[in-house]
């Protein structure tokens, strides 16, 4: 048996030439003579089934793109708020420093102290109890 003789069974069928219907259907779609038939009025429902589709689609994009463009827009609002949050954090440890504190109150008088302040105790025996009525 011969390896390189092709067998009967391994030929694949030639593809068909376009028929004169695929043709005519072809010519009709491009000259639009398939418009003036009366299918037209047949399969209306249909063509503005599709249109709806197609208007239904093209909504869709552009409130896709809309709402990207809200994200984006929400994204870099929050950036500034979260650098401002951090820059306005900063300020108010630096102000309520000890050191801050005494710096603001001298210009109203107040002064810090020097000595530490004194716990007073008070003995159970000089407390009095009044009961209100």
């Amino acid at each position: 048996m011969n390896r390189f003789k092709k067998k009967e069974e391994d030929e694949k069928p030639m593809p068909k030439a376009p028929t004169s219907e695929g043709v005519k259907s072809v010519k009709g779609v491009l000259s639009g003579s398939f418009l003036s038939g009366s299918n037209v009025v047949s399969s209306l429902p249909f063509i503005f089934f599709l249109t709806f589709l197609g208007i239904c689609y093209i909504g869709n994009g552009y409130n896709a793109e809309k709402t990207i463009r809200e994200l984006y827009r929400t994204g870099n609002e929050i950036k500034e708020l979260r650098s401002e949050y951090i820059t306005t954090k900063s300020e108010l440890m630096y102000i309520s420093k000890q050191s801050q504190v005494a710096k603001a109150t001298e210009n109203i008088g107040l002064q810090e102290l020097t000595e530490p302040p004194k716990k007073i105790l008070v003995a159970d025996e000089d407390k009095e109890i009044k009961e209100i009525d």
